[in-house]
């Protein structure tokens, strides 16, 4: 497959690692916004082959992992309320609310059904028009214009039956938001591939001129991740910070105009709740007024009951980049793939998945 080879090159990757370790001088501490490249980096044993001098740090870049506990209790109780059937994407089903999950629900008897895209729920809803059929909506920008897309589709086809919940975040302001809570201190982030294809690299200007921070948009392969740090090592050790891009066969600077613009026609931001992190304004997405007949939270009368974070669970500080999961009492021990705890452990780019994949309790 092209690109795939390509960017798995052994000999280039060696010329890219002898440049980061000539020029890299500086202690830098650099955050992976986006799980995919946590996965991709710890998959390849990157950490291992970088400068001591380089940190690298996990950020909430994990649609799954970073839905709140009440908004995945909303989705529970939607699935028991009578004559609903609730459409979500796999690695929902398993993560645990305050005192079930969608899993428990679909064995108690709810119609609980998992879909790999929206139009999967657009079929169940013309397959069932006497039955409300709910989509749980959750992602980044990388998957919201394909929602967009599917409640437009919903009004050409004059379906009555078809409701988004939706969950969806944005990310420049959450990457703003954890870096003014100041926890952690950054020197360079390495930007999300797939949600910059979307919206570009425009949006992330603000790490460079109002953090000095810098910012490098990287792909999947070893390479691109070698190339995006090569970037960022480039700006720290100058002090010119900027952001750069090291997926250009994939993302412009403006973005894809035509995706921007479906998210945009459905879609308005609005304040969204992280896990672990809070209520960060205009970080999520809700349908526009004019949709509002397909939003599933106003057209149900949800009632889930207080939230409650799993016990012992420290998915929100890793999440912000403030732990690593070998710190975790529960890791490995009693949160395991076959029994997560946390939604960190459950999401196929969670960070605890993932160092329990592929890392050791050193976290490397």
């Amino acid at each position: 497959m092209k690109f795939s080879k390509e960017f798995r090159d052994p000999e280039l990757g060696k010329r890219l690692l002898e440049r980061i370790h000539r020029r890299s001088r500086r202690p830098a501490r650099l955050m992976e916004f986006c799980g995919g490249h946590t996965v991709a980096i710890f998959r390849h044993g990157l950490r291992q082959l970088l400068p001591d001098n380089i940190k690298m740090l996990s950020g909430p870049g994990c649609p799954v992992c970073v839905t709140a506990a009440a908004d995945l209790d909303k989705a529970i109780a939607l699935a028991g309320t009578p004559g609903v059937i609730v459409a979500s994407f796999g690695d929902m089903i398993r993560v645990p609310g305050s005192r079930s999950s969608l899993a428990a629900a679909k064995a108690e008897g709810a119609d609980v059904r998992i879909v790999y895209s929206a139009q999967d729920a657009l079929a169940i809803a013309r397959d069932n028009p006497g039955r409300k059929v709910v989509f749980i909506g959750i992602g980044f920008e990388t998957t919201a214009p394909t929602i967009a897309a599917s409640v437009l589709q919903a009004e050409a086809e004059g379906l009555k039956n078809y409701y988004v919940l939706s969950l969806h975040k944005v990310c420049p302001p959450i990457m703003r938001a954890i870096l003014d809570l100041g926890e952690v201190k950054l020197d360079g982030i390495v930007c999300p591939g797939h949600v910059s294809a979307v919206i570009g690299s425009r949006p992330y200007e603000f790490l460079a001129s109002d953090y000095g921070i810098a910012g490098a948009v990287a792909g999947f392969e070893p390479l691109d991740i070698l190339l995006a740090v090569d970037m960022l090592v480039e700006q720290i050790e100058s002090e010119k910070p900027e952001i750069t891009i090291a997926y250009r066969r994939s993302v412009r600077p403006e973005g894809n105009p035509a995706a921007i613009k479906l998210m945009d026609q459905v879609f308005e931001t609005a304040d969204a709740s992280w896990r672990g992190i809070g209520r960060v304004a205009g970080s999520g997405l809700s349908l526009r007024p004019e949709y509002e007949k397909y939003d599933a939270e106003n057209n149900f009368n949800i009632e889930p009951g207080p939230a409650v974070e799993p016990a012992g669970c420290i998915c929100g500080a890793i999440l912000r980049g403030v732990s690593t999961p070998p710190e975790c009492k529960l890791f490995r021990r009693v949160c395991t793939p076959q029994n997560p705890v946390g939604p960190c452990m459950v999401s196929s780019e969670g960070s605890c998945a993932t160092y329990y994949q592929y890392g050791d309790d050193r976290g490397v």
